[in-house]
């Protein structure tokens, strides 16, 4: 009675198109085939997995099928046929798990290339054996290359990625080199950040309004400055020559397989690089106290219950930036009393031109530009036809459509670079250990990576910055609404508010007080008061054109959309 020739699978998979010689599709089946003919088996079924990663199961369908007619013993098979171990995995967990599975249902494991049969005594030990090492090699591999990175950044050489915004790469000497005009817009963002009430979306929203514009290096990134490269730039060590490793990790996720994410990390590597720097080191220390400051509200500094309605609103007509509170507190002798007189005054002394700090000196009394600033409003509200403009104002409706499809337009282009991400992760995963150019492979995968997570976060910024400005629309929408309706009672309202109420109001309404430099000749000290809403436009007693500056004999101002303009 002859023989029963003993049944088989055959199992194949390729990570991506390009596999070197040995390794393709049809090169791993005319292998297994001619095998499977030398020994007389018969091939019952082939298993292909075509562009599947061997990190994990997960991801192979072909490979589970298999596993689940071994289990079924739909064709009563005896082995399963691969070219190489590393075709039937690369986690060792998943190798041994995977083998004492099939071995459980009789069936066992040939790996025709590595010369490999679990059925004999010492073919599951191999199998052990080479899973490991392979693993083990893996992870050396991995450790060899972050350590030559680190060795490069601590010579102080750029590591290679896109260069921050404000440099450009030297590729041939491994340094950065300063981006002119990119440049400048780095020292506007921190002295914006530094010597102004700024933040992120301030700073973002005046580069972008001023006609300032970021190059694209890519097709998906972002030509328009956003909250999140605001952050980065001020948080960069770089911009101040420095060169930096470890800034950002991969973590393993808990309870994840081979799954990781990035973290940012404050304890990391800082040498001195060979680039120039773009900001001075002082200028770096002020920003780091605002960064440490930010978001956390100030504290008064005296116990006097008081409030500066116009503190940070009104400017300093020498260098623009917002007047503080100041008190001088006097004692009486006589009577024992202290007297509290409270002013407005600059004490930021902030650089106007190469040569010259600011030194507006004047301390401002309080009383007197709180004054003037509630004559100029109940000036305002008393004008014929005031009413019937806030009532127009009030029944306008919210139109966010082109903020809408630009957060559409967005999202469109995350899904496409998130595709690529995962499209160059599931390639990562793919690369073999044994490729001789496995190193180089896998560093140049990790850059376009590390590119690719960057522009994630970036276009993740611009929809948050734009969640935020509709969100800002409505609400402003909503507080302009209970501004106009304060200010159509304002003379009855606003004296029966308390500070704290005034302050609050003031803020919502105003944007700006611009000062003259020296009280005019009629006692006044205010040039231009800029609104946050718009106000009413004034056709009063003589024709009142926008930006006018004609007199008005019974008005001291003239009232148009988003701005007071004195009169000279």
């Amino acid at each position: 009675m002859a023989n029963k020739r003993a049944k088989c699978y055959i199992y194949m998979r390729v990570s991506t198109a390009m596999q070197v010689e040995g390794y393709s599709l049809e090169a791993q089946k005319d292998r297994l085939t001619k095998f499977a003919g030398f020994q007389h088996m018969e091939v019952v079924r082939e298993y292909c997995d075509a562009g599947k990663s061997g990190k994990s199961i997960t991801g192979r369908p072909e490979f589970t099928q298999m596993l689940q007619d071994v289990a079924d013993g739909r064709d009563d098979v005896d082995y399963i046929l691969v070219f190489k171990l590393s075709r039937f995995g690369r986690n060792a967990a998943d190798v041994l798990n995977s083998l004492q599975y099939i071995q459980d249902f009789g069936v066992n494991l040939i790996c025709v290339e590595d010369g490999i049969d679990s059925s004999k005594d010492s073919g599951k030990l191999t199998i052990t054996v080479l899973s490991a090492v392979a693993e083990i090699e893996r992870e050396n591999i991995l450790v060899q290359t972050m350590e030559g990175r680190k060795q490069k950044a601590r010579e102080g050489k750029w590591n290679g990625g896109q260069a921050p915004y404000g440099y450009r790469v030297d590729s041939k000497n491994s340094t950065l080199v300063i981006e002119p005009d990119e440049a400048e817009i780095v020292k506007i963002i921190y002295d914006k950040f530094a010597h102004t009430d700024m933040g992120f979306v301030g700073i973002s929203d005046y580069l972008n309004k001023h006609g300032y514009t970021k190059s694209k290096y890519r097709d998906q990134e972002l030509s328009h400055f956003s909250r999140g490269l605001i952050k980065n730039v001020l948080d960069n060590p770089v911009y101040t020559g420095k060169i930096t490793y470890g800034r950002v990790k991969n973590e393993r996720v808990k309870g994840k397989r081979d799954e990781y994410r990035r973290i940012k990390t404050d304890d990391y590597m800082i040498a001195d690089g060979k680039h120039e720097p773009i900001i001075d080191e002082q200028l770096w220390q002020e920003v780091r106290e605002k960064r440490k400051a930010t978001g956390i509200k100030s504290e008064k500094t005296h116990s006097l219950d008081h409030e500066y309605l116009l503190s940070g609103i009104v400017k300093c007509p020498i260098c623009g930036t917002g007047l503080s509170g100041t008190v001088r507190r006097r004692h009486n002798k006589k009577s024992g009393d202290y007297v509290d007189n409270f002013y407005y005054r600059c004490q930021h002394r902030k650089k106007v031109d190469d040569e010259h700090f600011c030194d507006y000196k004047p301390s401002l009394d309080q009383n007197e530009l709180n004054h003037e600033v509630e004559l100029l409003i109940m000036d305002m509200v008393t004008l014929d036809g005031f009413n019937d403009f806030i009532f127009k104002r009030m029944n306008e409706k919210v139109d966010v459509s082109a903020l809408e499809k630009e957060r559409e337009q967005l999202r469109r282009q995350l899904a496409q670079v998130s595709g690529a991400k995962t499209k160059l992760n599931q390639m990562l995963d793919r690369l073999d250990v044994t490729d001789r150019h496995y190193d180089r492979k896998y560093q140049d995968m990790q850059e376009r990576l590390n590119n690719l997570y960057d522009q994630i976060g970036e276009i993740d910024d611009s929809i948050a910055d734009i969640n935020e400005k509709i969100s800002r629309v409505y609400e402003e929408q909503i507080t302009a609404k209970q501004l106009y309706q304060i200010l159509t009672h304002f003379d009855k309202v606003y004296f029966k508010m308390s500070d704290f109420e005034k302050k609050e109001f003031l803020r919502n309404l105003i944007e700006s007080i611009e000062l003259y430099p020296e009280k005019q000749d009629n006692g006044r000290i205010i040039k231009r008061v800029e609104f946050k809403f718009p106000v009413f436009f004034m056709k009063a007693l003589k024709r009142v054109e926008f930006g006018c500056s004609m007199k008005i004999p019974s008005r001291r101002y003239a009232y148009c959309p988003n701005f007071i303009q004195s009169i000279i």
